[in-house]
């Protein structure tokens, strides 16, 4: 029997389904409200279930619990939790490595608890493996958001090896997983070099200005923002294919041309709302690092529209280079100013408003000191950005590789005891 990511199985191992290795239970709807005789207690949701098999148990919430459900809704050191719906969460599956007493899970949370000859690592191995293929996308509910129901869950297929070679896989990709980890956190830490390296290029080549008392507003000539209709959720070309442009367009001071949803055919789309070469783009909701970011449109995009959360600034050519000014916002001194004036109770989602952007102070050399300015600093940038994206280029392939070795361990391809 093959199964979606194995054919022939090594001898000894059998084909079979989740059901088979653990039980399957779906946690508990959201209780705000004691029913009498409820205890409040932690409880382990979505956001918990991070990818890759990471936990993360430092943001918890509390719901109403009977104590009968406490028990019944147990999670033990062994078990594995994995997502049940959720746009961008559904099937990710991590193993619980230590008891939590007096916790219990939401609905959005689906508890597999291995039987006595299986070993919880494996089984969230294997189902993270599933998930980066593609087939839990394919194979969830989908009405208006996917599904992984705790029935769907209890029957995919599944390889069944005996408990011994389990553990030597589980240990075996423990420690070939740490090992890559630790190589795309020592690249992480090189690309955040390069972005302060980066940052501090952009403030130098600015600070030798002075503002002169100018605002960005003595330059505008005109100022558009979008809409933000429902959309397909992939991108488009934005040439041939109306599409309307995410906020993170303008992120990391570089215009992104496919950060974009395409726009629906039933939806008329807003010509007057068209980036046009040469607009200063700035994101007026982002997080902290990014809301006030800002980029100018390179290219012809005339089925491009801005969304709601993008000011598109037209400038005065004559006084203002719009690269120059997109650099200027992104030195380190002006997202101070961007970070103080940006408003909003969550750190992932603030709010500047047109009228702080348009009145930050502005450097205002002649306009061909500008542009001599802007040649010198992106002949800078462009190094560092080429060895950012080497860098990235680099993280991907490892975690293809972390992906594939994952696949490879869990469907026999390769011994594990032979790894020991």
């Amino acid at each position: 029997m093959t199964g979606p990511l194995w054919g022939a199985l090594p001898d000894g191992w059998l084909a079979g389904q989740v059901k088979n290795a653990a039980t399957v239970t779906l946690g508990k709807m959201l209780q705000s409200k004691d029913s009498g005789s409820d205890v409040r207690a932690p409880y382990m949701r979505a956001a918990n279930v991070q990818p890759d098999g990471v936990l993360a148990l430092d943001d918890v919430n509390e719901m109403w619990f009977g104590d009968a459900e406490l028990e019944q809704l147990s999670i033990r050191a062994g078990d594995v939790v994995v997502v049940e719906g959720g746009q961008g969460g559904f099937g990710r599956a991590a193993y619980v490595d230590e008891d939590l007493p007096g916790w219990g899970f939401q609905n959005s949370i689906s508890r597999l608890r291995p039987f006595g000859d299986f070993d919880g690592r494996f089984i969230a191995f294997y189902l993270i493996a599933l998930r980066a293929s593609g087939f839990i996308r394919a194979y969830s509910n989908v009405v208006s958001m996917p599904h992984l129901t705790a029935e769907k869950l209890a029957r995919i297929p599944m390889p069944l090896p005996p408990l011994e070679e389990q553990r030597a896989i589980a240990d075996y990709l423990a420690r070939e997983i740490a090992r890559i980890d630790a190589l795309i956190d020592e690249q992480q830490r090189l690309i955040e070099m390069l972005r302060e390296r980066r940052l501090a290029a952009v403030e130098e080549a600015v600070s030798v200005v002075a503002t002169g008392g100018a605002r960005l507003k003595h330059v505008i000539r005109s100022v558009r923002q979008g809409w933000s209709p429902q959309c397909y959720a992939w991108p488009a070309d934005g040439v041939e294919t109306w599409a309307v442009l995410r906020a993170g367009a303008a992120n990391g001071g570089r215009f992104r041309p496919m950060e974009n949803k395409e726009l629906p055919e039933d939806e008329i789309p807003r010509p007057d709302i068209v980036v046009i070469p040469g607009d200063l783009i700035v994101s007026r909701a982002n997080t902290r690092e990014l809301v006030g970011s800002a980029a100018v449109v390179e290219g012809d995009f005339p089925r491009l529209m801005l969304c709601d959360k993008l000011y598109a600034f037209s400038l005065d050519e004559s006084r203002a280079d719009s690269r120059f000014v997109a650099s200027v916002l992104g030195s380190r001194r002006w997202r101070d100013l961007i970070e103080l004036a940006a408003t909003g109770v969550s750190h992932s989602m603030l709010n500047i408003s047109q009228s702080d952007i348009v009145n930050l102070p502005m450097p205002l050399p002649p306009v061909d000191d500008q542009r001599r300015i802007v040649v010198r600093l992106n002949s800078e940038i462009a190094k560092i950005d080429h060895l950012i994206a080497e860098t990235e280029r680099f993280i991907e392939l490892v975690r293809e590789r972390r992906a594939a070795l994952i696949t490879a361990a869990v469907t026999g391809q390769i011994d594990a005891r032979e790894m020991a």
